[in-house]
């Protein structure tokens, strides 16, 4: 008997390879994507809260009401922009089950979508499961800028939907307003529809503005945002996120939710609506992480190591050009083995393996992290 799966080319994801390379070297793991300090006491208490309250059932399909209004609230304070609570927001198990949802409910097969190059690994896999075609346009070094010619040379009639991702994660650059600008100048008078991964919204830095699709009309019509509880309050292993959009693009989101998730963790859900009222815990969130950031770059100024400061997320790019030739996959390993400290390098997110000879490090950890971590770079 033969089995034959949808996807067939999917090879471990390197942050399962680099965090399993770190452990078994017992090495600093400033590769895969979360922070090494606590939550706020005050959310794990609100959910332990939760549950001796009796939320302990389904939630509603679409995400507790308060959670939903909370939502609704923050986009009016931050963005002068609404989504109606009722309608237009759907809390999900995490940024990554949106993401997954939003390209099965409008994908078929021979559709087209445009990606940038590096990006967050679940977008190719989710579109190829679906029967879509990837449209890779690539993101250079040393800026990972847009090149605006390329992105309009690659929409055709088959273009179904275009994917962005700002803050950036893997390079941590922002698109700025004329980014946002052009986007909606080659959408407009199209069917096409953008998915706005926008799970670092509150991690942003230098006084940049995070240009969420939602401050642009015409591009909010046809966008969805998704976004990210466990980013922005330090808990990912809780999978908590949402997903905004206009009505008719979330009831087609709604109608395959219902079906793979239906509902998530309530108690987590009801700690969340209390937590966010205070809308001191995402806006103090630039200023902790910039913090972070400035003191890691700072650790390591003198290193061999090349950088442009992040502009959001908490990752930052190293250049490793002036000190090895190595491609990237392999100088990552070794500095997990022989240096004892982990990353992820670059290449593995293009198509063609291209090369920067640059490597992600994660500085969403506690300053003696940080510290030991620098130390380590510094002698190499």
């Amino acid at each position: 008997m033969q089995f034959t799966p949808k996807l067939t080319k999917v090879e471990p994801s390197i942050f399962s390879v680099m965090s399993a390379l770190a452990n078994a070297h017992n090495a600093i793991n400033l590769s895969q994507g979360f922070p090494n300090f606590k939550s706020d006491q005050k959310l794990i208490d609100g959910v332990t809260s939760a549950m001796n309250s009796g939320y302990n059932q389904y939630a509603p399909m679409a995400g507790n009401i308060e959670l939903r209004q909370a939502v609704s609230n923050k986009f009016e304070i931050l963005y002068n922009s609404s989504y109606h609570p009722e309608t237009e927001i759907t809390v999900t198990a995490g940024a990554t089950q949106a993401i997954f949802t939003i390209i099965s409910a409008f994908i078929k097969p021979n559709d087209e979508v445009i990606i940038f190059k590096p990006a967050y690994d679940c977008y190719q896999p989710a579109i190829e499961v679906n029967g879509g075609k990837v449209i890779p346009v690539a993101l250079k070094a040393p800026d990972y800028n847009i090149n605006w010619i390329d992105v309009k040379e690659s929409i055709c009639s088959k273009t179904k939907m275009i994917i962005i991702n700002t803050p950036h994660n893997p390079t941590g650059t922002v698109m700025r307003e004329n980014d946002m600008l052009r986007l909606q100048e080659l959408t407009n008078n199209t069917d096409i529809i953008v998915l706005s991964d926008e799970v670092y919204e509150h991690i942003i830095f230098d006084d940049e503005q995070h240009q969420s699709v939602c401050r642009f009309n015409n591009l909010k019509e046809r966008s969805f945002i998704t976004a990210s509880f466990g980013k922005t309050f330090h808990n990912t292993g809780w999978k908590t996120g949402y997903c905004c959009a206009p009505k008719p693009l979330m009831e087609a989101f709604r109608s395959v939710h219902q079906f793979n998730v239906f509902s998530v963790h309530h108690p987590t859900q009801k700690a969340l609506a209390d937590y966010l009222k205070d809308s001191s815990h995402y806006l103090e969130l630039p200023d902790f992480y910039q913090e972070k950031r400035d003191n890691f770059l700072s650790l390591i100024k003198d290193s061999r190591f090349k950088f442009t400061p992040s502009k959001g997320t908490y990752f930052q790019v190293l250049d490793y050009s002036e000190i090895t030739n190595k491609n990237d996959v392999e100088f990552a390993k070794q500095l997990t083995i022989e240096n004892g400290i982990a990353s992820i390098p670059l290449s593995v997110f293009y198509d063609n393996k291209l090369d920067h000879k640059v490597l992600r490090f994660c500085f969403a950890k506690t300053n003696e992290t940080l510290k030991q971590a620098a130390d380590i770079l510094n002698k190499i």
